[in-house]
């Protein structure tokens, strides 16, 4: 995408866009740009920076706070040539590190397969999203995606993978082994060098852990002890979503992406599920205007102390925070921009968090 075929997007009003003080949760808000240099941001509730991270990486393909107040921060390494499969660079990852107010590395783990996701244990490790190759003898089970397009005649699904504090893998999981190759089937219109391409992994108290398959549209727990899903949601309740969090009431909020959705119009949603019986119990949705807030990756959204939920629209580098009854009380535009081969100029963000002030007292 050239310059003059972005102006749009750089035209168009940056930064802080709305506030209401009386409505929106006080703190301040984390993010950093999905493409770009590894600067991390800390805003103000008037989106102005009050703290910044100088990551060594780029992101792969986020960060977040850690309860001692460190940065838990997701770094893309360089991508071998020929690794995985043409995509594997844009969500590849590589490198988890906890970082430290002033930027120093206090832990590091690396693993090339590492994407999208990974998450600091209590026991001062980490469990994370790698890929691995399918079996040969399965793949041609596997249902669904566009007829061909293996990368060589492979495949790869999720491996989830957690380590000790001193890089040791202590568990394993492998998405293969517990999919069903015809009832999991790949979206008709996705490629088959994919069966499942996790973009999330959450560890739930008492060592399960909650998977979102974006591939394949299910949101799941596992079970650590057996391997075997607790729970699933699927279509047509999801679309291609991301970003599940598991709510203090046991509910699931999930950003429902949208992409490829059997509906006339195109649309994303933020639900809140009840994981056991797929009764959604609440659902933002923009009803001002059609295909008013969609993100066709990416994306997430965060349950706020008071009620409120922060949203991260992605693509367009969007974050707001609406009330249990759909207002926006607070809007922030990522005003960062970076060009992208695949996907131009563009100010994306995988994700982005709200923390109260008592989790920053070095700032008053």
């Amino acid at each position: 995408m050239s310059a003059d075929q972005a102006t749009w997007r750089r035209t168009r009003k940056l930064g802080l866009t709305a506030h209401n003080p009386e409505k929106a949760f006080p703190g301040y808000t984390l993010y950093a740009p999905m493409f770009g240099d590894g600067t991390v941001y800390l805003l103000d509730m008037e989106g102005n920076t009050v703290h910044s991270w100088n990551a060594p990486l780029p992101p792969g393909d986020y960060c977040y706070l850690l309860p001692n107040g460190n940065l838990f921060y997701l770094g893309k390494t360089p991508v071998a040539p020929g690794a995985f499969f043409s995509t594997w660079h844009l969500f590849s990852g590589g490198a988890l590190m906890e970082i430290d107010w002033d930027g120093n590395i206090v832990w590091e783990h690396r693993d090339p397969a590492q994407h999208h996701d990974g998450r600091r244990t209590e026991s001062g490790g980490a469990v994370y999203l790698t890929i691995e190759e399918v079996p040969a003898d399965l793949i041609a089970k596997i249902q669904g995606g566009i007829p061909g397009t293996e990368h060589d005649g492979k495949m790869w699904s999720d491996r989830v993978v957690e380590v000790d504090a001193n890089g040791e893998t202590v568990w394993e999981w492998h998405a293969w082994e517990h999919l069903d190759p015809e009832n999991d089937a790949i979206l008709e219109t996705a490629l088959r060098h994919e069966w499942t391409h996790g973009n999330t992994i959450v560890p739930l108290p008492g060592g399960d852990v909650m998977v979102s398959f974006r591939s394949i549209s299910t949101v799941a727990r596992i079970d650590r002890a057996t391997g075997d899903f607790v729970w699933r949601l699927g279509a047509p309740l999801l679309s291609q979503q991301h970003d599940p969090s598991m709510l203090p009431n046991g509910n699931v909020l999930i950003f429902n992406n949208g992409t490829r959705r059997r509906h006339p119009l195109v649309f994303s949603n933020v639900i809140e599920v009840e994981p056991e019986s797929g009764n959604v119990v609440w659902d933002y949705r923009d009803g001002s205007s059609l295909g008013g807030f969609y993100s066709t990756y990416i994306s997430g959204a965060q349950r706020l102390p008071n009620g409120n939920t922060l949203i991260c629209e992605g693509v367009p580098g969007r974050i707001f925070e609406v009330t249990t009854e759909a207002e926006i009380v607070w809007e922030y535009i990522n005003p960062h921009f970076s060009d992208v081969t695949a996907f131009g100029t563009n100010n994306a963000v995988f994700r982005a968090f709200r923390y109260g002030p008592e989790r920053f007292p070095r700032l008053g």
